[in-house]
């Protein structure tokens, strides 16, 4: 297992050195331009993915030396390192790890670096190249998923489509049909409608009550009428989606008479 683990190290500084070469102005998005200044958070963008490429090609081809899996480890800890510093001090930065990405470094980003650091500290027990890891390299499946899964640069190659396909067994909306009208939508219709307008100047709350009868929905408001409290009730009709057909009447609180209902309303 000891012996696998520069094949896997190499592979994955090959590709974060190659995404830094292909965008390096994501340089911009991370904690450089905060820790080395604007100007030189480029340059070191560059200098970074060159020692992954050439720590990569050392890890990868013969001969293997044990001073490889030790500089493996400490660029893990600078990673490690620079990780941390991003999430407490610019947390809106992005990690620049792998590829092009406008995400903050979150606790995946962390997790993947302590990870990679892990199997350094691994390579650095190794008495032979990863050539000889022979069965041992199997172990690598599982660890390139795991760093996969602390990827979220890789998120939509994998985490997406399966939860679409979670959704697609699972029918999140079956049994939710319903034909009640939603509340928000009889609202609506009461405040385009000519019968608030012309009560608004009453009314002193927003939706205070409501209730289904037969084929109609009333809505209650608060309201003042000649200084005495009064409530403003709607009636809204399931069947008739017109503004003209809704209804008011404005009725005293205490004893429930009529004091106002408009008989003749304005369309315009």
């Amino acid at each position: 297992m000891a012996a696998a683990q520069p094949l896997l190290i190499g592979l994955l500084l090959l590709w974060s050195a190659y995404g830094k070469f292909k965008a390096p102005d994501q340089a911009d998005r991370t904690a450089l331009p905060t820790l080395v200044g604007e100007s030189r958070a480029e340059p070191v963008y560059r200098t970074v993915a060159t020692v992954e490429a050439l720590l990569a090609l050392a890890l990868l081809l013969p001969p293997s030396w044990p001073v490889e899996a030790f500089a493996a480890v400490a660029l893990s800890v600078g990673f490690t390192g620079f990780l941390i510093y991003s999430k407490v001090v610019v947390p809106e930065a992005s990690c620049g790890c792998l590829k092009a990405s406008a995400k903050p470094v979150g606790y995946r980003a962390i997790g993947r670096a302590l990870l990679l650091l892990a199997t350094a500290g691994l390579a650095t027990t190794a008495a032979a190249g990863w050539w000889s890891a022979g069965a041992g390299l199997l172990v690598l499946v599982v660890e390139a998923a795991a760093f996969a899964m602390l990827s979220a640069e890789l998120d939509r190659y994998w985490l997406l489509p399966l939860r679409r396909f979670r959704i697609r067994l699972s029918h999140p909306y079956a049994g939710t049909a319903s034909s009640t009208t939603p509340l928000v939508a009889t609202q609506r219709r009461v405040i385009l409608s000519p019968a608030y307008r012309a009560v608004d100047g009453m009314l002193s709350s927003d939706i205070h009550d409501y209730w289904d009868d037969e084929d109609w929905r009333f809505v209650s408001y608060a309201a003042r009428y000649d200084g005495r409290r009064a409530t403003a009730v709607f009636a809204v009709p399931h069947q008739d989606s017109t503004p003209s057909a809704i209804r008011v009447a404005v009725v005293e609180e205490t004893t429930g008479l009529t004091l106002y209902r408009p008989t003749v309303l304005a369309t315009a």
